[in-house]
């Protein structure tokens, strides 16, 4: 069974996290016609990242930790 892949826009960069703050969290909204359009999550990101970069997520039903 294969999962569709979905484009995601960063819309705000929330911070670092990890051991080492290698990883950022972002918050993102889907590029998508059906019915998803309005909804944004928050996900971790490895490696650089900006606002307005284009995301694939392979996996976009869970939402990351808030940072404390």
């Amino acid at each position: 069974m294969e999962t569709p892949i979905v484009l995601a826009k960063v819309i705000r960069v929330l911070g670092r996290t990890g051991n080492t703050g290698n990883v950022t969290q972002v918050r993102v909204e889907f590029i998508s016609t059906g019915q998803d359009k309005e909804r944004t999550l928050v996900r971790n990101v490895k490696g650089p990242v900006r606002e307005g970069d284009i995301l694939t997520l392979l996996e976009w039903e869970r939402e990351a930790r808030r940072l404390r």
